[in-house]
């Protein structure tokens, strides 16, 4: 059997982070390069005909002793310069000869000024050139501008924009109008999925809480027999992991998509409740919680940030070793970004596992079996809360085992 062909490499990455709001001055943009291009190509043009020019003004300028339209034979000339000094009494042939020799100097003069005067020109039409076509490729490229606004606001989870773009009906009027199709479709999807969720939540929901409801009940009964009370306590378990998986969903699908409504979040207070609601299991499994929280605001919803604090600081706990644990939590503002890091003793974790980690129903060498420690969601759900906030969660492996959980969030 042939075998399958290799997957088209990626394109490369640009130097350069789009986000990032201090750009570089010269970044390779397509104005730039059109600018340099068109201004190159002048400038070559230029000195092409500077060129010429020069080379059939030395030609006609050129003058020798037989060229002269005149022959002296009798007389005296006194000279007027000092680079053409003559002799009293000279015979016609050397006197014509000097005569040759001015000449030849005054046009080696009038070729170094003329070149020296034009280049002094042709500077400053490059000049002129590269403005202008600089402000041409601007104009010209205006609607790709349009078009990364329009897509930049739209990253922001606005999906309701469109380009909508005038114009004669060229090759950038046909790429807008296909980002406005593609964006009515995506539109479409995104509500589609915004009422499956909003379904999904209360057909889901409601059969797991009236199995709680009744489960609870039979379990209160005293007269009840021990094996229907033990069978009652591991329905009860199952029904609760099962609520625990949908509300994990539910949040995934939501988390997914942009914050729309962003108010200013602390994140040492997030980091801080996080750690109060964690701090009993840590207690009962052994595991000491060391908070360095320093304020670090942000914008975006503390519901979900709260999440991602707290789904970090439970599996830091759940994932220990069994004596002399610790788990260590710091928020702070670094070089314009807000860090939450939450790091944990633990078992030895390969580099090449931690991508796996951060996949639904995936832990550390395993799938979503037999497991007491959750669902499988949680860095899931961190890493899209994360994204939807305009950030980013890295995991590192630590020296000794356990994990150093990064997330950063624009300020």
């Amino acid at each position: 059997m042939a075998a399958a062909p290799a997957p088209p490499s990626a394109p490369p990455k640009p130097t350069w982070d789009p986000r990032d709001p201090v750009r570089p001055l010269l970044r390779p943009t397509i104005r730039i390069r059109l600018t340099l291009l068109y201004g190159g190509m002048f400038l070559i043009a230029g000195i092409l005909l500077l060129s010429i020019i020069y080379l059939l003004t030395a030609q006609a300028l050129n003058v020798s002793v037989a060229d002269l339209p005149f022959e002296i034979v009798k007389g005296e000339v006194l000279p007027t310069t000092e680079w053409c000094r003559l002799p009293r009494s000279v015979t016609g042939d050397q006197f014509n000869q000097a005569v040759s020799a001015c000449l030849q100097h005054q046009r080696d003069d009038a070729l170094d000024d003329l070149l020296r005067r034009s280049l002094f020109a042709l500077l400053g039409l490059s000049i002129i050139a590269f403005a202008f076509g600089y402000a041409m490729a601007g104009r010209v490229l205006s609607p790709l501008g349009r078009i990364t606004r329009t897509a930049r606001k739209v990253a922001g989870s606005d999906l309701s924009r469109r380009i909508e773009l005038d114009g004669p009906d060229d090759e950038l009027k046909e790429l807008a109008d296909t980002f406005d199709e593609m964006l009515d479709r995506l539109e479409r999807a995104f509500s589609a999925q915004q009422r499956f969720v909003a379904n999904a939540s209360h057909e889901l929901r409601t059969p797991l809480a009236i199995n709680r409801t009744l489960l609870e009940v039979h379990l209160s009964d005293p007269g009840a027999p021990a094996e229907l009370q033990q069978l009652g306590k591991t329905l009860l378990a199952t029904n609760e992991r099962s609520e625990q998986l949908v509300e994990g969903l539910l949040l995934l699908a939501r988390s997914d998509n942009q914050i729309v409504e962003r108010k200013p979040v602390d994140l040492a207070e997030v980091a801080s409740r996080a750690l109060d609601q964690v701090r009993s299991e840590a207690d009962a499994k052994g595991v000491e919680i060391v908070g360095e929280c320093k304020p670090a605001v942000v914008q975006g919803n503390g519901v979900l940030l709260e999440r991602i604090a707290l789904n970090l600081v439970q599996n830091a706990v759940r994932y220990n070793v069994p004596e002399d644990g610790w788990v260590q939590v710091s928020t702070e503002v670094q070089q314009g970004q807000a860090v939450l890091e939450v790091s944990n003793t633990g078992p030895v974790v390969p580099a090449y596992e931690i991508d796996n980690l951060f996949e639904p129903f995936r832990r550390l060498r395993q799938e979503r079996t037999g497991s007491d420690k959750g669902v499988g969601l949680g860095l899931s759900i961190a890493r899209s809360v994360a994204r939807a906030h305009g950030g980013r969660i890295i995991a590192e492996p630590r020296d000794g085992g356990g994990l150093v959980m990064r997330v950063t969030l624009p300020v």
